[in-house]
Formats: structure tokens, sequence, C-alpha cells
């Protein structure tokens, strides 16, 4: 690897971008301070108008159009600022889909989601793990950066500068966007006999992805590109960005933090780059969640070593991650002080925090018209194209009470991909007839973000929003080859989703474990059925494991369709690594739901939402066992038949708790 290729493209990147020479501003002198204000978004994922496409209603709960708001007051609170994403930008929404397979910009227009951004000015940008979910090429046109082999043709992307400093190309060895750059800024400062005067300073930036990219995008991405592990890309770059001059370095990481030890494939690496030398700030992302968080004593970062969940920092150095989809944005109140001719941190003054567009018991941020405008024509689009009829369901499929049972809302999918799988195996695949199709799906929407974030979708005429409420992510599907045992495990992954309960406790306990993601709890189903004991420590919980009623043996074979994320080695399954696929699919696995709804035309809960494969094994305990959900949805429950579930409390957020019967 020719490291002095990179050094040539960065700072021929950098000077490429500058800014019209203007005067030169005076060195400030040594004890002169200044005070920046470093804003952040992060996940957005392209949550541009504050509208929830698969409800057709307004959601004043997340939107990059209010989270503007909170970024214009924040401008007017500190006499300098800097604007920041850290990743996860162009995928995540309807109408990130529908740019991206329905009606893709032409090469002269912009993203509607960098147009928003634009209008907001940002300083620049990183790239996270999603915007790899629609492709190179896709990625390349849209950001505006040719990517020499897979798409050259140079496209309009943002006004604002993307940096990227662990993904390189396969076949060169050469970054895929800048691995850092060198942003100069003209400040206000405060000299030390306290007047005002105008300064310069130079900030360094850098940016991480993930490193398990490569097995979650495989498809897109694999023989095209090479990762690095963020600590030894930092530890490649910061000594460059500081020879350039930088005063200051800025970390954009999309990940979040792990004190675990480090490996390069680390996806939450933020607790280790803080302590390679050189870094001054880092922004954080990727894992949904706010840091820091002093309001929440369960908070995540609450207890790692070495962490201030109150002022913000890791191991000492400033850091701070917004939330996510627009909900709120991650500020740095920098302190500067000039020392040595160049401005350092003041770590002792510096303090971080996370402004939410809704303060507890307040209203919401107002949207700004700003973004609305810019993307108006993309969010009619959107909202026409999501209408498009596909079938019709004599039930509602939702994932309120999917903690206790209910599975109503993942049959569907299930069914779907196994039609599918079955199908395409006739016809191609005949060396692998007569061995079993099992089909796994997961919620993908139950509750991590409140009260609104569960798939609900109504009884009655279904439209392809539907469809994505079902089924969130463009993933593509894959099939895998396993044994009894494997599926076993594979379960066992999944029940690490609830907590343990002790029987002997009066308290109340928590029946699902937050820390665990809801997509990670796969519901396997196809003539399986089992019981998790939720009493038993994680990885001995499966028990009474039968396919077509018969105990499922350890070395029986198994075909397990699933996405190609999973397929891959996402959310690190047992058994999962991408080493035992049988078929990788061109269709999208919401293609294949949608296709299936609309040949079956009429869905009923009888075929379609009655398969109760699992169940709790019945224990009696002393105290409640509790989960939360949205509020008012009892009746959904007792329709899907499940009469061990009670209203416990209503929080009076939209949000409730229940207690489900285990002893039932």
């Amino acid at each position: 690897m020719h490291l002095h290729r990179f050094t040539f493209l960065a700072a021929l990147l950098v000077a490429s971008c500058a800014a019209p020479p203007r005067a030169p501003v005076p060195a400030p002198a040594d004890g002169t301070r200044a005070e920046i204000g470093v804003l952040e978004t992060t996940d957005l994922h392209s949550n541009v108008m504050s509208y929830d496409y698969y409800r057709l209603a307004p959601d004043d709960t997340l939107g990059l159009e209010r989270a503007a708001s909170l970024i214009r007051a924040a401008r007017t609170d500190f006499p300098n600022t800097l604007l920041f994403d850290d990743g996860d930008t162009i995928q995540g929404s309807a109408l990130a889909d529908y740019q991206a397979l329905v009606a893709p910009p032409p090469c002269d227009a912009e993203l509607a989601v960098y147009r928003a951004m634009d209008a907001l000015g940002y300083d620049a940008g990183t790239i996270g793990n999603h915007e790899f979910n629609y492709g190179l090429a896709y990625l390349s046109r849209v950001t505006g950066t040719p990517f020499p082999g897979i798409q050259g043709e140079t496209c309009r992307g943002p006004h604002f500068p993307l940096v990227l400093s662990n993904v390189f190309r396969a076949a060169d060895e050469a970054p895929l966007y800048a691995p850092w750059r060198v942003l100069t800024r003209r400040i206000r400062a405060r000299a030390p006999d306290g007047r005002e005067v105008a300064a310069e300073i130079r900030i360094g930036l850098l940016g991480f992805t993930p490193p398990p990219i490569l097995q979650w995008d495989k498809r897109n991405l694999e023989g095209r590109v090479r990762v690095l592990g963020v600590v030894e890309a930092a530890q490649r770059y910061v000594p460059e960005v500081r020879r350039a001059g930088a005063d200051i370095v800025i970390a954009l990481l999309h990940g979040g933090l792990n004190a675990a030890p480090y490996t390069p494939d680390m996806e939450n690496a933020g607790w280790h780059l803080a302590g390679v030398p050189g870094i001054d700030l880092i922004l954080l992302g990727h894992s949904h969640d706010a840091f820091p968080n002093p309001a929440d004593p369960k908070s995540r970062f609450a207890h790692l070593p070495e962490v201030d969940n109150v002022q913000g920092n890791v191991r000492g150095v400033p850091a701070v991650m917004g939330g996510y989809f627009g909900k709120g944005i991650g500020v740095i109140d920098l302190a500067l002080v000039r020392r040595d001719g160049r401005w350092q941190v003041d770590r002792a003054a510096t303090r971080a925090e996370v402004r939410r567009l809704r303060a507890a018991a307040g209203a919401a941020a107002a949207p700004d018209p700003a973004i609305a405008r810019a993307v108006a024509a993309e969010h009619a689009a959107t909202i026409a194209w999501v209408q498009t009829p596909i079938g019709r369901s004599d039930f509602a499929l939702t994932t309120y009470f999917v903690a206790a049972g209910d599975v109503s809302a993942l049959q569907i999918v299930n069914q779907a991909q196994r039609d599918y799988v079955e199908k395409y195996i006739k016809e191609n695949l005949p060396a692998l007839a007569g061995i079993p199709v099992l089909s796994a799906a997961a919620p993908f929407k139950a509750g991590f973000g409140g009260p609104r974030d569960y798939t609900d979708v109504p009884a009655g005429p279904l439209a392809i929003r539907h469809a994505a409420d079902l089924y969130l992510y463009p993933n593509t599907l894959a099939v895998v080859r396993l044994d009894g045992a494997g599926v076993r495990a594979w379960l066992e992954k999944s029940a690490a989703w609830f907590n343990r309960i002790d029987p002997a406790r009066r308290e109340p306990q928590e029946l699902v474990n937050r820390r665990v993601p809801t997509y990670d709890f796969d519901v396997i189903q196809g003539g399986l059925s089992y019981a998790i004991d939720v009493t038993r420590p994680e990885g001995q919980r499966i028990v009474d494991l039968r396919y077509q009623g018969q105990p499922v043996r350890d070395a029986q074979p198994f075909l397990v369709v699933t996405n190609n994320y999973r397929a891959a080695g996402g959310g690190k399954f047992p058994g999962l690594d991408g080493g035992n696929i049988v078929l990788s699919a061109p269709d999208a696995n919401r293609d294949v739901l949608i296709a299936y709804l609309r040949a079956a035309g009429d869905i009923t809960r009888a075929r379609h939402g009655s398969d109760r494969n699992w169940r709790f094994v019945r224990v009696k305990t002393a105290g409640p066992v509790v989960f939360t959900s949205a509020a008012g949805k009892l009746e959904l429950a007792r329709a899907a038949g499940l009469d061990n579930v009670s209203l416990w409390r209503d929080n009076g957020d939209g949000s409730a708790v229940y207690a489900v019967d285990l002893g039932r």
C-alpha cells in the first residue's frame, strides 16, 4: 500500500474545495479564547419531513424539518458554530426508498435529503453503514463522488464535503472518499485583554463507518471494497491531518461505545477511538441513542468505564450522540484556548448535551418551512406511491404484543419468504428439494423509538405503505443451510431479547431486555414450534423444539429463509457468517412480500395470522412480569388470542405497561 498516494489525494481534495482567498487575519496571541458550538445530526435515515408515510399522518416526534429549528436556535447561542452529519442519511424512510428504488434522481438533480441539508449549511458529513444498502453505483451517484470501475460519472451531490477514513477500493487501495479534510474557518474570539478579535482555526476531519459493512452488505461490497478497523485508520490519518496544519481534529464516527477488548471489526469502537492520540472531539452515531443522557439512569452509557454520561466525554475526549431520525441534535460547547501558537481544546470547560425536539412536558420544536419547500415534490410523490393498492386483510397486523407471542405481523412475512424459496428451489435448485424450508422474520418496529414505533397495519385495504411498515429495510432475500442444532442456536440468540425472570421475586420484573435490538428477535416459522423458558439463563431457554410435531434432531437438515444482513453475520448469530448461504436472491424481501400480497389478494387471520408457533414455558411468578407498549391496544391482544395479557398501568404519554401472566 502506498501511503504517499493517500496523502497526495487527500491534500488535492482539500485544496480543490478551498474557499476563495480572503484577507488574512493576524494570528491571535497566546491566551486568546474562543467558543464554538459543534452541532451534530446523526442517523437521519431520510426522515426529512415530520411525517409518517406508513400511517399517512404528521409525526411531530421526528424529522429534519424540526431539528432544523433546533439547529437555527443553537446558532444564536454561540458566537461560532459548525454543523456536521454523522451518517445513515440516505436510507431508512419511504422517501428514501422512493428515490432509490422507484424514481432515482437524474444525475443533475440532488437527492432530497441532501437538498434539505444544504438549506441548513452543513460543514461536512461522513458515511454510515446504511449508505451502502442501495449499492455502490447509487451511492456514488447521489453523493457526487465517482467510484472508478463502478460509477465513473460525476453527478450532483451535497454541497458539503464527505469524509471516510476506513473504506478503500479493492482494485487499487485508493480511498472511496477523501479520508480526511482540513476546513479553515474564521471565528470570533476573545483576546487576553477582553477585546473581541477575528481569528482563524483549521479543523481536521476524519470519518469512519462500521467495519462489519462487509458482512451486512456483502452482496453490494464483496470484492469491491476493503475496510480498515476504526483505530487502525485513525492511527494512519491523524498524523497526516496534524501535519496538514489542523489545530483540532474531530472524528465523525458512525458508531457507538463499547469498552470490550478492541478488534478491527468492532462495530461500536468509539471508546477505543478516544484513546488514539491527537483526536480532540468525537461525534458518535449508529446506536440510535443519546449521549450524554444524564436523565436516564438505565442509559447503556451510564456505567461504562471512563465515560462521563453527564458532561459528555469518553476517556477525557468530549463526545456527543444526537439521537436519530431528527429527534434531536448533538451539541458540544467547545472551549478553545490559544497556547504555543495554536488552538487547543480546554477540556475542563467543554460540555456536551443532546437537545431534543420535545423537551420534557413541552411542545415539539416548530418545523422550519424552508425544509418543506426544499423537498415538496419528492414528499408528495412518495405519499402517492405508498398508497398503491396491493391487497386486503381481514385482521390487523401489528407488533404491539410481539413480546407476548403475537406474531401476526411476522407470519405474513415468513409465509411470503417461504413461498418464494419453495418455488425457486423447485424450478432452479432440485438438489435442495426435500429439505424442509423454514423462515425467519423479526419485528423491526417494536417500541424502541417510543409509543409510535410499532408496525400497525389495520384491517382493510393493503397498500405499499403497509408492506413497508411490515418490512422496513431494503434487505435482499437469502437462504442458509443449517441443522437442527443450528436452528436451536439461532433461537437461543433470539431469546436473549427477554430478561431472565426470577419466579420468587415479588417486585415487578421487566420482560424485555432493552439493550437487545428488536430486529434481533427472530421468529422462525414454517412447521416449527418451540417454547421459551425465561427463568433460565441465556443460551438455555429453548425447549420442546419440534418440526411438524416431532422433536427436532441436532443433525436434521433445514433451509432457513432470512435476509442478506442476517445470513452474512449481522447481529452475530451463531452459525451465520456467510459461509452456509445456499441462495442469495436478487429480490428484496419487501418486494417478495408485495408480490405475495398481490397474488393472495385477500389476507385472513385463519390462513395468515393464527400460527402462534412459540410460547413461554408456564411458570407461576410471585410478582408481575411487565412490558411496555402503546396505550389503548389491549383489544388487539385479545383478538390475537392472548388472554394472559392485562393492562398494568397507563403512563399517560401514549405508552402503557402491560402484565403477562406466565402461568397461563
